[in-house]
């Protein structure tokens, strides 16, 4: 049995059929479930008021706070406007590896359609993405259910949409748009699983393998898995000799490594960047409830923890009458039925579920692979539909089997008042539709057929539209959100703008944020970064100066403080107000203003290099004093604290891990009277403080600080902590008080004040300007700095020591940078006046190995293809015959 008729007998079960679906069904297919994905899903937004047809953002959790700004960031790329390049985002986090983060968000070629749409559009250029991917992925599958068997095109089209608005993507992959990558991968897949199959398209599916890894690595491995399921149980339903299945597998086998090896350069670069990312927390998986899981099945049902495997009522049913149906073989019937089964049952054991997300428990959503599942119901409903409309007894079965599921799901809180209508409009179109099209037979232009089809692709997109509607609604009151690009936003980038002047010091878009990453979204460089990769060195760094950060350490956010702002060249910040889409509480949204500081270079000298080799283990407990050893200079009075309660009672130690006395909210019959903190400090100093762990406001009570009121945000357990806040100046007295208003149980540690002599500061300053660099030049992985003639100690460059840094100083060969403090830093001998550093993104060298290797062995696979195809349909050389001469016997 060649390939060719191995993939007929996988593409038949044991039956046998003329040939697979044209292309034209196919196309025609594709184009009908792009468009019912579309239009059910702008409905789905419409009916729900949400952007871009409503007053409701849809900028919930991380899209607003990661992924719009990184997708601005590479429209800023695209225009040549960015700080920065492909190696280094000189934007946040002082500097942070970029290729990483482009290889987790961005490297979609879809992402690269933001570059065609206006700068402040940007919120509709995601948008537009993010509908576009969901579309491809409605399309692929309609055109991969034809490959597996041909069927009605229409069919096809309406089990294409349902899979791609499945409950995964409408409640997950909606605002998580790279992941909508690995839901088009899958069917593309698959569909090079039956290439494998035939032999055909080599050179074709190794390059659909390597764009799904590079699109999005980490649902492309789930995706990929899931190809691998299906291809197996393929090859098994074949019945072909065990010889051609293990060709078969070999090719399939040959073809993703070669594909995945194409993807080394990024997939590498991103597997390293998350070995040096700061940790996050460790979580144990606990399996969804049973009625939870079965609620999910069902229209209109939402949870954050719990597998969203709705596909569509049509769907559903099919599937589950799939065994029942008597014109399917059998063992295609068993085949996958065990196998959608099975994958439902991986999802809720541990070591099966810690397969599926490549052994690392998600931190976010648990069940990420649940479009796979997703993937084998519609497959299941096609294999179902196919072979014929099922009977009455195979739709009374699963009409049984439905009626279950609901009972059970009706225990689940996650079922709500406004399942029922719309799970019983769905339940009574697709089974009149099916039991129409059962009726109908082969007329396909007869009332039966055509009324069929209406019940059927009216009860898809209402349930569809319902269930998305619902999902965007839901998130609103369970979800952080952000609002799009607006006034706020726009201000904030003119602001900015104005008062750049990178790389002579950076512009701090301010400690007032409008989302993680405010450098990317409206310019300027400072320490907002949020994404999944921020670096540990960063994170501890940042923490150990009294930065704040959410979640659990990997949004870090804007500092503040007139130290650091020295430390790391902050020679302009923005201040804004509030925002207001947060509601902490009424402010003026029109003043943005910009404050300068006269601060160093980016590179400064220090007076020894013995400290170059301390990194930020060497930090002590104390911001300030940190601070302090950083600067090179004693600047802060941390004086004793004396913290009251609202009953003016000394507060209890803390109970847990977090150091320090516990300060609640007001408690009943306190008059009014807030918890404070009374210390002495110089006259004219400037009060800071410190509680990374207290949530609420402080105000310096007093003439001294008018206005001034610092905003704390912190929990417990502990996923965010608050930053130092500037709260005034010390009263001619000495004397100070701050007045407390928690809105939880909080905690304030010792040494929470910090007042800074401005005078010592300015004085460090000048000390540090008189010997740091004379020019610096900056372009993407590359930072080059003059210095003055003679300078020895160490260069500290005010830029975080990620790995991947090497630096030079003269002409001397380019060796790993040094560490100050968690900074860069290179030894100086007085010889050499230029100091050079460069980035190469660690795994970078390895993964173009292997992509060369891979590209090498593809063109060599390539090559030997076309001969042996050249050869195959080439004319046969039989020699000529002699031609006879006059004369010849």
């Amino acid at each position: 049995m060649d390939g060719s008729a191995l993939l007929t007998a996988v593409s038949t079960g044991r039956d046998r059929v003329k040939s697979t679906a044209p292309a034209e069904p196919r196309t025609r297919a594709a184009l009908l479930a792009a468009l019912l994905t579309v239009t059910a899903f702008c409905t789905a937004d419409a009916v729900a008021r949400s952007y871009p047809f409503g007053p409701h953002t849809r900028n919930f959790n991380d899209l607003g706070n990661q992924y719009v700004p990184f997708h601005a960031h590479l429209w800023d790329l695209l225009h040549g406007r960015a700080d920065g390049g492909l190696l280094v985002n000189w934007q946040s986090g002082f500097g942070a590896s970029f290729l990483p983060d482009l290889g987790t968000y961005l490297s979609s070629p879809f992402a690269l359609l933001v570059a065609v749409f206006p700068r402040d559009e940007i919120d509709l250029a995601v948008y537009v993405v993010t509908l576009l991917k969901t579309a491809s992925a409605g399309a692929a599958m309609a055109w991969l259910l034809l490959a597996l068997r041909p069927g009605r095109w229409w069919a096809a089209g309406l089990l294409g949409s349902s899979y791609a608005l499945c409950g995964w993507t409408v409640a997950d992959a909606a605002y998580n748009p790279m992941w909508l990558d690995g839901l088009v991968a899958l069917p593309l897949l698959c569909l090079v699983g039956e290439w494998t199959l035939s032999g055909r398209r080599r050179v074709l599916g190794v390059l659909v393998v390597a764009l799904a890894w590079i699109a999005n690595f980490y649902t492309a491995y789930m995706a990929t898995l899931a190809a691998g399921l299906v291809l197996l149980l393929r090859l098994w339903l074949s019945g072909a000799p065990r010889r051609q299945r293990i060709a078969a597998a070999g090719r399939a086998g040959l073809t993703v490594a070669l594909g995945i090896g194409l993807a080394a350069p990024l997939v590498t670069v991103v597997y390293f960047g998350t070995t040096h990312a700061y940790p996050g927390r460790v979580r144990q998986f606990v399996p969804a409830a049973p009625e939870d899981l079965l609620a999910r099945l069902l229209p209109t049902t939402y949870s954050f923890g719990s597998p969203a495997v709705y596909v569509g009522t049509t769907a559903l049913l099919l599937a589950l009458a799939l065994p029942f149906h008597r014109s399917v073989p059998r063992r295609v019937r068993t085949g996958w039925t065990l196998l959608a089964a099975g994958v439902a049952l991986s999802m809720q054991w541990g070591p099966t579920h810690l397969l599926w997300h490549a052994f690392a428990t998600p931190q976010g959503s648990a069940y990420r692979q649940a479009f796979v599942l997703c993937a084998l119901l519609v497959i299941a409903a096609w294999h179902a539909l196919s072979y014929g409309p099922p009977d009455r007894r195979a739709l009374g079965a699963a009409g049984g089997l439905l009626a279950l599921i609901v009972a059970v799901a009706g225990r689940s809180e996650l079922v709500r008042f406004f399942t029922w209508p719309v799970l019983l409009a769905a339940v009574a179109g697709a089974l009149g539709g099916l039991v129409l099209l059962h009726r109908a037979g082969g007329g396909r232009r007869s009332m039966p057929a055509v009324l069929a089809v209406v019940l059927l692709f009216g009860a898809q997109f209402g349930e569809s539209a319902a269930t998305a509607a619902v999902a965007n609604r839901m998130r609103l009151s369970h979800m952080d959100d952000y609002a799009p690009w607006g006034a706020r936003q726009q201000r904030q980038a003119e602001a900015i703008a104005r008062a750049d002047d990178w790389p002579r010091y950076r512009t701090d878009p301010g400690r007032e944020q409008t989302v993680g990453n405010d450098p990317l979204e409206v310019g300027g460089q400072g320490a907002q970064y949020y994404s999944s990769l921020t670096s540990d060195v960063l994170g501890r760094m940042l923490t150990a100066l009294g930065d704040g950060w959410t979640s659990r350490g990997r949004n870090l956010q804007s500092l503040d403080n007139a130290v650091t702002d020295a430390l790391f060249s902050v020679g302009a910040r923005v201040h804004s107000p509030p925002d207001p889409h947060q509601n902490w509480y009424p402010q003026d949204g029109s003043r943005v203003t910009v404050s300068r500081q006269d601060v160093p270079s980016l590179v400064t000298v220090r007076p020894t290099a013995a400290n170059a080799r301390t990194n930020v283990s060497a930090f002590g407990s104390s911001p300030y004093r940190n601070q302090e050893l950083l600067l090179g200079t004693r600047v802060y009075t941390v004086p004793r604290i004396t913290v009251r309660t609202s009953t003016g009672k000394p507060p209890r130690p803390s109970e847990d891990e977090r150091p320090g006395l516990r300060i609640g909210a007001p408690a009943p019959g306190s008059a009014g009277r807030e918890p404070t903190i009374t210390a002495r400090c110089p006259a004219g100093s400037e009060v800071y403080l410190w509680a990374p762990h207290f949530s609420g406001t402080a105000r310096l009570a007093g003439s001294s600080a008018p206005g001034l009121t610092g905003r704390f945000r912190s929990d417990h357990p502990v996923t965010k902590i608050a930053a130092m806040q500037r709260l005034g100046t010390v009263a001619a007295s000495g004397h100070l008080r701050i007045d407390l208003a928690p809105n939880r149980t909080g905690v304030i540690p010792d040494g929470a004040v910090g007042c800074l002599d401005t005078a010592r500061l300015h004085s460090a300053v000048a000390r540090l300007k008189a010997t740091d660099a004379t020019e610096v030049t900056v372009s993407d992985g590359r930072l080059t700095a003059e210095l003055p003639a003679g300078s020895v100690g160490t260069a500290v460059v005010a830029a975080p020591r990620i790995a991947g840094w090497r630096c030079a100083t003269g002409d001397d060969p380019a060796v790993p940078a040094q560490d100050y403090y968690g900074l860069i830093a290179v030894p100086l001998d007085g010889s050499s006046t230029t100091v050079t550093c460069t980035f190469h993104p660690p795994g970078l060298r390895l993964g173009s190995v292997v992509g060369g290797v891979s590209l090498s062995a593809l063109i060599l696979l390539g090559v030997l293809t076309a001969v042996r195809r050249r050869r195959a349909t080439a004319p046969p050389n039989h020699p000529r015959p002699r031609e006879r001469t006059a004369g010849a016997p």
